[in-house]
């Protein structure tokens, strides 16, 4: 392997590690319990630090994107690293009256640390990866998506044995170390000294698009939407896999049910990109999308296998969604500035997120629920239809 090689897989190696620890954050619901005990406090007011956490992941993105050009690749996962590392340690200093400060430490400080490392690391993986950006972008999503798989049972170990203001610290302490070990191997190419590919110089050709310039495009907004519209059945789904597990007869099962969200969640982050280098970007996300259409309407009737078929396939394509439009904003609006055209097109997943479940738990019953969530996705369908509609024509107005 020549020497570029060797330096991209080192980046790709530890900048996988790093998304490994950087997922920590999204085991939430394993401390939902042991916080609501330790504080006295609500069960949904505990579950509400996911919301806070989420709105400051895509913030962290958005302005780590920004940062990212003028300070450097390494500094801003080391700053990210830093913060969810402090927002862990902080969490665990809160005393029991003032429990909403949580919101703070962990929502706000933590989520805002993950979003500006997470994005870096995707975005510095591209540039090595030029003709494989899928690959190198699905093994590092992936990777954060597996977190929840592998830190869930350990989490639970770690309550168990230390209780839960402890094993905050254990944490923080383990991705302090983490994160000062690899950060600086988490470098594009010419922050290295590593002179860019002839296919890197190849993408550079094309427009590379600001933030604001991005804004005025009609293929941001199909995009943006999209992404909204696609992720709705697994943000809605998500909290509740137990619960509808439980109202059909699948009690037994639940808590595998939720193993194997986990697991096809990360495969989704994997292969849906991979797919997305053979067929084009466009035909795999509306691939995903139509998936979800079905599997939503599949969730109004079934039962047994073919329920719990329907969850992972959903959560397959919401691990894909997190894949893919990452290439997706690349492809379209360029390479250069795609931690921060990024960060813009993750509104739409935080939107997705707050609004949403909100409008759905208006409607009261479940089988209506499944259904408005179909339609959800056939309108994002719809919207990368029209992505690649807008494409055909500009193609025509070139020719």
């Amino acid at each position: 392997m020549s020497k570029s090689g060797n330096r991209g897989v080192l980046v790709l190696v530890t900048g996988s590690i790093l998304q490994l620890f950087l997922g920590i954050i999204y085991v939430w619901s394993v401390f939902v319990t042991p916080v609501s005990e330790r504080f006295s406090w609500g069960i949904e007011n505990v579950k509400l630090t996911s919301s806070f956490m989420l709105c400051c992941f895509v913030l962290g993105i958005l302005i780590g994107g920004k940062l990212q050009v003028k300070t450097g690749t390494s500094k801003i996962v080391l700053a990210g690293g830093l913060l969810l590392s402090a927002g862990m340690l902080a969490t665990s200093f809160i005393p029991s009256g003032a429990a909403y400060l949580i919101y703070i430490t962990y929502g706000i400080v933590g989520g805002f640390g993950v979003g500006m490392a997470y994005n870096a690391i995707i975005s510095c993986a591209q540039k090595w990866f030029p003709k494989k950006r899928g690959l190198a972008t699905g093994i590092s999503v992936c990777a954060f998506g597996f977190s929840t798989v592998l830190f869930a049972p350990l989490i639970e170990a770690l309550i168990k044995a230390y209780e839960v203001i402890n094993t905050f610290r254990i944490l923080a302490a383990a991705f302090f170390v983490v994160v000062v070990a690899l950060f600086y191997f988490i470098k594009l190419p010419d922050d290295s000294g590593q002179a860019a590919s002839p296919a890197s110089e190849l993408l550079m050709k094309k427009k590379q698009y600001t933030t604001g310039q991005i804004l005025k495009t009609k293929q941001f907004y199909y995009i943006t939407l999209s992404l909204m519209l696609g992720t709705a059945a697994y943000f809605i789904l998500n909290p509740s896999f137990k619960t509808f597990a439980e109202e059909r007869n699948l009690a037994d099962v639940g808590t595998l049910i939720v193993m194997v969200t986990g697991v096809a969640n990360a495969l989704g982050r994997l292969l849906v990109p991979l797919l997305s280098d053979k067929i084009g970007r466009e035909r795999a996300a509306l691939s995903i999308l139509l998936a979800t259409m079905v599997s939503t309407l599949v969730l109004c009737y079934a039962g047994g296998i073919p329920f719990m078929a329907a969850i992972a396939v959903i959560a397959f394509c919401y691990g894909g969604y997190s894949g893919i439009y990452p290439l997706i904003t690349a492809d379209y609006f360029g390479i250069k500035n795609v931690g921060s055209n990024y960060g813009a097109v993750m509104v739409g997943f935080a939107l997705s997120a707050l609004f949403f479940p909100m409008l759905v738990g208006l409607v009261g019953n479940m089988t209506a629920k499944f259904f408005v969530l179909t339609v959800l996705a056939a309108a994002g369908a719809l919207m990368v239809i029209l992505l690649m509609l807008s494409n055909k024509k500009q193609a025509k107005a070139k020719g």
